[in-house]
């Protein structure tokens, strides 16, 4: 009954929230996979985004996509911030699923160093570091998710920007929370740290995701 009144308030149910966060998890976890595989790592940034396009064309959630919608939820807010940690359990989760299939594949002994190698690279990195390169993926990530949402810009157009956002962030070396669950789950490297820097990376995304619609709505009140 609850599940029914959250669908016509508009409101998806909880396990269906969780179910299209978890196949997000599970196509940035291929896309991750196709990252570390191929050289050089241009090529590596521009096959990753064909997991951030698969999630937008079939509308599932990614915790980076949604986060800076918070700000324009007004009365809203206390439902979406739930909705929002429904979102990154189900991240983890699907996240978490491809890494492990993946450590049972033959695939694995061929990109087990440079897993290793990004993780301990992410793991050693000083919280400031991790905080800034965290805030300027949040924003990228707002704007291919926006840009890609509005209908008056030409699908060219829209479609592009969610490929070079992607690969702006990647070669970057900027911090995406939610492809560094698959990294972390994939190398076998979560540990309390893990975690810390996990949630470090969440809320350095989540800054970076408030800015441009924080900026929208400073602009529309003048």
């Amino acid at each position: 009954m609850e599940q029914t009144e959250q669908t016509e308030s508009g409101w998806k149910p909880w396990g269906r929230i969780f179910l299209e966060a978890g196949l997000s998890g599970l196509f940035i976890g291929m896309a991750g996979t196709v990252f570390v595989s191929v050289q050089p790592p241009a090529l590596g940034a521009f096959l990753f985004a064909f997991g951030l396009m698969t999630i937008l064309c079939r509308g599932f959630k990614l915790y980076t996509g949604a986060i800076g919608y918070l700000v324009l939820q007004g009365r809203r807010t206390p439902r979406y911030l739930l909705e929002l940690l429904d979102i990154w359990c189900g991240n983890l989760a699907g996240c978490a699923l491809v890494g492990a299939l993946l450590r049972q594949s033959r695939a694995f002994p061929a990109l087990a160093g440079r897993l290793q190698g990004l993780c301990l690279a992410k793991l050693s990195d000083g919280w400031v570091s991790l905080l800034v390169l965290s805030f300027f993926c949040g924003i990228l990530m707002y704007l291919a998710v926006d840009t890609f949402r509005r209908q008056e810009i030409p699908t060219p157009f829209r479609m592009a920007t969610v490929f070079l956002c992607v690969v702006v962030f990647i070669l970057c070396g900027f911090e995406h929370c939610v492809a560094n669950m698959f990294y972390f789950s994939a190398a076998g490297a979560w540990s309390l740290r893990t975690l810390g820097v996990t949630l470090l990376m969440t809320l350095g995304n989540s800054l970076g995701g408030f800015l441009l619609p924080l900026a929208d709505l400073l602009r529309s009140r003048k």
